[in-house]
């Protein structure tokens, strides 16, 4: 019994990887490489995880991680079927709850999405995960309020994620708090420093309040961390252009508009910035 217990408590702590990818941002600053095994979804892990299942056929937690390694490889049908059955044999199984809910959102079920992450946190209150997941939805939603509330919960509960107080810089930006943001990424900053999106949205709250020297710094940091990010090559297009500085302006507008030719920011940069 001791064993099996070991088991799944290893089994449900790996499940998170999946919760904490899909907590994306509004497209353009999810925090898609903190805490995700690039591994997750391959084949042999798939397949290892279905060993321990056929071992295991009780345990909602192999389930559970089974349906996070789908998830990531794109096998949503196959996901919701493991969150499912992890669900029969532990109808109070906080983490298959919010990673079926993340599926759903993936799949653009909000509603589904948001009834799973509130079943989540019914399970388990402290669960920080599930109130990263339901405060994105409420903040995609312009419920501003709600989304703070919800990821207040989770910093609370779990001061060491950075996904939480990332998404939580996102709200208060959202919102019009450019000092609180500032903070909220500075310390997602201080948890995962080689994450790029955190710089990208501390330097646009900058850019908001006018400095946009220390934008540019951030923006510089963001593009050194993803040099594929069109978003953080156009908003450092955006600092130096509001620095005066043209030139270089113009060359961070082409990069972006070579990873993305159809982001328009971009190509009006480029536009506003030529030289002809």
């Amino acid at each position: 019994m001791a064993k099996a217990s070991s088991l799944r408590s290893w089994l449900a702590a790996g499940a998170l990887a999946l919760a904490v990818a899909g907590c994306q941002s509004l497209g353009n600053n999810g925090l898609s490489n903190i805490s995700v095994d690039p591994d997750t979804g391959s084949e042999a892990n798939i397949g290892s995880l279905t060993s321990v299942i056929e071992r295991n056929p009780r345990d909602p937690a192999a389930y559970n991680v089974r349906g996070a390694a789908y998830g990531k490889a794109g096998e949503y049908k196959r996901a919701l079927d493991d969150f499912n059955t992890a669900l029969q044999l532990d109808p109070n199984f906080a983490p298959a709850y919010a990673n079926r809910g993340l599926i759903h959102r993936l799949r653009g079920d909000t509603q589904e999405a948001f009834n799973d992450y509130s079943r989540a946190i019914q399970a388990d209150p402290n669960y920080a995960t599930a109130y990263v997941g339901r405060g994105t939805i409420y903040r995609q939603q312009g419920r501003l309020s709600e989304a703070l509330s919800d990821y207040s919960s989770a910093v609370r509960l779990d001061p060491t994620d950075p996904q939480a107080f990332h998404n939580q810089g996102l709200a208060y930006q959202a919102s019009g708090n450019h000092t609180a943001a500032i903070e909220s990424f500075t310390k997602a900053i201080g948890l995962s420093p080689l994450a790029s999106e955190p710089f990208n949205g501390r330097g646009q709250s900058y850019m908001a309040i006018g400095d946009f020297k220390t934008a540019l710094d951030d923006f510089d940091e963001a593009v050194k961390r993803d040099r594929n990010s069109y978003i953080a090559w156009t908003n450092q297009g955006l600092a130096l252009e509001a620095l005066g500085d043209r030139k270089k302006a113009f060359n961070s507008f082409a990069r972006a508009s070579t990873l993305n030719p159809r982001y328009q920011p971009a190509k009006e940069g480029m536009h506003r910035t030529s030289s002809t």
